[in-house]
């Protein structure tokens, strides 16, 4: 059995010249002459192997056939470890030498069921670079398509793969590439696009999901989990976002944002506080740059749509409406082009690789993490509850400021759910989203009142149609005002789960 350490990257058709003459590449040895390779992927008719996270595959180079079968993976930041197992194909199938027994017994269970499912034919070109002694690493550039089910998709990827030295080498390498290229980290194989293709599914936005923490986590080791989990969320949309446009993935790429801040906060006494700072401000840098099409794509949904649906709004709200369009149009232009820049794979790639070289402090190998959860989650709820006095008056720039701190509350418990009873933490939590949802609308209403207001300009026409929103909106809104600082209030008193295990 081979193990197979290897870093993918995915970058536009457009950038493959830019690519060649990076200086990594034009100075490193060319391993191999250029070849087409094709690949035929097999599976059963009810995708067995898939469902068991096995890919068996057939690849013609020049006259060569090989077999190679291939494990289940971890992959995150782009970067994957499996076992491979690779030999002549004569014709047909023969797993004799698959030394792993879980997979063979899969493999033989199947083979006689297995059939073409999809296929693979690109160039690659191949290239050695040596970054130190004990170090050698392949950069595979990868160009062509996938053909499944009469559709096809394309194929603009690097492959980094290690032939000595250590997985940290590829980050590294990929990170220095990144720096002068758009290429983003791609955590889909090849085989799984195949299969999405064959079932014509769509990328889908990422949401977060459950915290991938362990109770017998240190405070580092379980900030390296968080941070990683948000990594591959923001990579995913971002893939998501480099096919489709759809607005959503902007929305989860900005969410993974916000989480790793809070996360970097949350677990600074295990961090350098210098470390914290730097990248809390690229975060926030990056997400201020696709905040503008999401929040007007927010004050269309919440402010304007409901109106439009009312047969008795004015045609003026619908001239409102067309400048709006026009404004989330030129924000969503900005967004394509930041996607496309360097500096969104770059960023992630470089925080990964520093990630990975985190070393722990005396206070992370003596600290207790359940205790060190109730510690950082009494912080952020005493300091909630502060912003909560300070919001009573009414002020809508306090009630952000409350919505904000009972985001990172929210985060908290969800970072630290593991850890204790579930039902409780997850009331309660409940509790503080529809809270922070509620505040939210105040914040979107006085935003985009104000936001109407620029965009209708000097036009009494459209000035008009902005004041009859705001006015549609005023009733909703003192309602809503005059609950939530209640309703916080009722879920900041009293006890709390975090407290009760």
């Amino acid at each position: 059995m081979g193990t197979e350490v290897e870093l993918k990257l995915g970058f536009p058709a457009s950038a493959m010249a830019e690519l060649k003459r990076h200086p990594l590449i034009t100075g490193a040895e060319r391993a191999a002459r250029a070849v087409t390779l094709t690949s035929t992927y097999f599976d059963t008719p009810q995708q067995d192997l898939a469902a068991a996270r096995v890919s068996v595959r057939t690849r013609k180079q020049g006259r060569r056939l090989l077999q190679t079968v291939k494990g289940d993976a971890a992959s995150s930041s782009g970067l994957s470890v499996r076992p491979e197992w690779e030999q002549v194909f004569r014709g047909t199938f023969d797993f004799a030498a698959v030394d792993d027994e879980a997979v063979r017994a899969i493999l033989d269970r199947h083979a006689g069921a297995l059939e073409p499912i999809f296929v693979t034919e690109f160039r690659r070109e191949t290239f050695r670079c040596v970054p130190r002694e004990d170090a050698s690493l392949l950069i595979m550039i990868d160009h062509g398509t996938i053909t499944a089910a009469g559709r096809s998709s394309p194929i603009c990827e690097v492959e980094l793969e290690l032939e000595q030295g250590r997985a940290q080498d590829l980050l590294d390498l990929a990170t220095a590439l990144a720096r002068d290229v758009p290429l983003r980290p791609v955590n889909e194989s090849k085989a799984a696009r195949g299969l999405r293709l064959l079932h014509d599914e769509a990328l889908k936005p990422l949401r977060a999901g459950p915290s991938p923490i362990r109770p017998g986590d240190s405070p580092l080791g379980a900030f390296r989990r968080i941070a990683q989990d948000c990594l591959d969320q923001c990579q995913a949309n971002a893939n998501g976002a480099a096919a489709d446009h759809a607005p959503e993935f902007v929305h989860q790429i900005r969410v993974s944002l916000r989480r790793l801040r809070s996360a970097l906060k949350l677990f600074e006494p295990a961090l350098s506080p210098d470390w914290v700072t730097r990248w809390s401000t690229e975060f926030s840098n990056a997400a201020d740059q696709l905040g503008e099409a999401r929040d007007i794509d927010v004050l269309h949904e919440e402010l304007i749509v409901p109106i439009l649906a009312d047969p008795l709004s004015p045609a003026d709200v619908r001239e409102l409406n067309a400048a709006v369009m026009a404004a989330r149009d030129r924000a969503r232009k900005h967004v394509q082009a930041c996607m496309e820049a360097p500096e969104q794979g770059h960023r992630m790639l470089a925080f990964a690789a520093e990630l990975a070289g985190l070393s722990a402090n005396p206070l992370d190998s003596s600290a207790d993490l359940s205790a060190f959860a109730r510690l950082q989650l009494d912080f952020l709820r005493k300091r909630a509850r502060k912003r909560w006095r300070k919001a009573k008056g009414g002020d809508i720039a306090e009630l952000h400021a409350l919505r904000i701190s009972l985001k990172k509350l929210r985060y908290a418990i969800e970072f630290f759910s593991p850890l204790f009873p579930r039902k409780a933490l997850k009331r309660f939590n409940a509790k503080l989203a529809r809270a922070q949802e509620h505040l939210g609308y105040l914040n979107d209403v006085e935003v985009g009142n104000r936001r109407m207001r620029q965009w209708a300009g000097d036009s009494a026409t459209l000035q008009g149609a902005a004041a009859f929103v705001a006015g549609w909106h005023c009733a909703v809104a003192a309602q809503v005002r005059q609950q939530v600082l209640p309703e916080i209030a009722a879920v900041l008193e009293g006890k709390f789960p975090w407290r009760r295990a």
